[in-house]
């Protein structure tokens, strides 16, 4: 990956952190954690300036996202009524998902980042559940901001150790995922109990 990396950054530069951002964003299968860890690394090495990159980083995970949001809310919700009887997606379980995301959408959307696989559904969720653009996009452009900083810094600190942050990932993203699903059951549930106290 690394040597397609090098490759990319040195034909197309920054335009290039943006283009496999938005990719992997929209569901390419890459590794885009460990992508931003080696571009601090690069900073790091001094081959990319620093705020540049930051910025670059942003716009691309920022345009994955948004580019998501528009074929889910462009194809998700006809798709959704079309084929989604013969799957057992009913009108009654959109609705349901419907008001889970009102619920817990901005959590989601901000933090939803960190948790590969998670980060990939998120902006289809939202526009198939018709959640306003605005709220969607203050909530994800945060969310984007706030994860590709922090890897590429994690980058930056770590220089040349910067392939311990893959090592770790492939070890623990499947706890990662799992207590992440546990915290949005207890929030959901926590809810849930005050609305029907009301």
């Amino acid at each position: 990956m690394v040597h397609h990396v090098q490759s990319l950054i040195e034909h197309y530069g920054y335009f290039g952190i943006i283009l496999i951002l938005v990719g992997g964003i929209v569901g390419l299968p890459l590794p885009d954690e460990i992508f931003l860890t080696y571009i601090g690394y690069c900073v790091y090495r001094e081959n990319l300036e620093h705020i540049p990159t930051l910025i670059s980083a942003a716009v691309g995970a920022a345009g994955g996202i948004t580019l998501s949001y528009y074929i889910g809310y462009r194809f998700g919700l006809p798709l959704l009524q079309k084929y989604g009887p013969k799957i057992h997606i009913t009108t009654q379980k959109i609705d349901y998902t419907r008001k889970l995301f009102n619920k817990i959408g901005p959590v989601l959307l901000l933090i939803g980042f960190f948790i590969p696989g998670i980060r990939h559904i998120t902006a289809y969720i939202a526009a198939i559940n018709n959640y306003p653009y605005k709220k969607f996009a203050v909530y994800a452009y945060a969310g984007a901001i706030i994860w590709t900083f922090t890897f590429i810094t994690l980058g930056i600190v770590l220089g040349n150790k910067w392939r311990y942050v893959g090592l770790y990932l492939s070890q623990y993203s499947l706890y990662a995922i799992l207590l992440f699903i546990v915290l949005l059951v207890i929030v959901y549930l926590i809810i849930k109990k005050r609305n029907t106290m009301k």
